[in-house]
């Protein structure tokens, strides 16, 4: 991977557009995007983005998980 690991932990809580969209591309070519995800839930990781997941979508993920 040649990408900037900054470009995985943007500054504010809502990551710009273009930024969201570059680290999902990055993430869509990924081998270990599910274990990177599973790392992340498992793990409670709040900040950054991991297997294309921003913070929020990681939150409403783990609350699907303890409400099912």
């Amino acid at each position: 991977m040649d990408a900037d690991p900054e470009i995985f932990f943007p500054i504010g809580p809502v990551p710009a557009t273009e930024q969201l969209r570059a680290v999902r591309a990055i993430c869509g070519e990924c081998p270990v995007r599910g274990p990177c995800l599973r790392f992340a839930l498992e793990t409670g990781q709040a900040a950054g983005i991991w297997a294309g997941t921003t913070e929020q979508e990681r939150r409403a993920m783990r609350e699907k998980v303890l409400h099912a």
